[in-house]
């Protein structure tokens, strides 16, 4: 099931290689989490052990929460506030001086409306990416297959649904661009 899941395509998650995944990243949450503020080099080692990728200069303020880790990949010089939730059943990518305010959630997960599938544990999901110099406010929710351009901001509480262009500010549920930037 595990190779549908990074594929792209609908499965269950189950199985021993997708619960190994799944453990591996709570003890490295619960490692990143628990860490003193005077322990910046062991924050930053599960950082780096759980994460796809972390660039340099790039801070992240616990507690973090993630499906798996190795589907994300963070850009230099990235700032990820408190409470962030990143589902990353598909990959994650942050580009370069990426913003994300407190209690963002980008999640890649979807599952079906028909309920016979919802029960029998059927999900899929879809990537997201966010560009580089983007900000996103806090409470933002990016939904899965999204893409946000690069300088974009999105307002606290947005709800992304649909991709934004590149230079805008956009706010509301479902967002939307307001206006431009520059």
């Amino acid at each position: 099931m595990k190779e549908r899941m990074l594929a792209g395509e609908p499965y269950i998650a189950e199985g021993p290689e997708i619960l190994a995944d799944l453990d591996r990243a709570a003890r490295l949450m619960e490692r990143f989490n628990a860490s003193s503020a005077g322990d910046p080099d062991g924050r930053l080692s599960a950082l780096r052990k759980l994460l796809g990728e972390l660039g340099e200069e790039t801070f992240i303020r616990p507690p973090f929460y993630c499906d798996y880790g190795f589907n994300i990949r963070i850009g230099p010089r990235s700032f990820v506030n408190y409470h962030a939730v990143f589902l990353d059943v598909a990959p994650i990518t942050l580009g370069a001086d990426v913003q994300v305010g407190p209690n963002v959630q980008l999640l890649t997960p979807t599952h079906p409306v028909d309920p016979e599938q919802r029960r029998a544990k059927w999900e899929a999901a879809q990537p997201i990416t966010i560009g580089d110099n983007v900000w996103l406010g806090g409470g933002a929710i990016v939904l899965a297959g999204v893409t946000v351009g690069e300088n974009t901001v999105v307002g606290a509480n947005a709800v992304v649904t649909r991709d934004l262009p590149a230079n805008v500010v956009a706010v509301g549920n479902p967002a939307r661009p307001v206006r431009q930037i520059g």
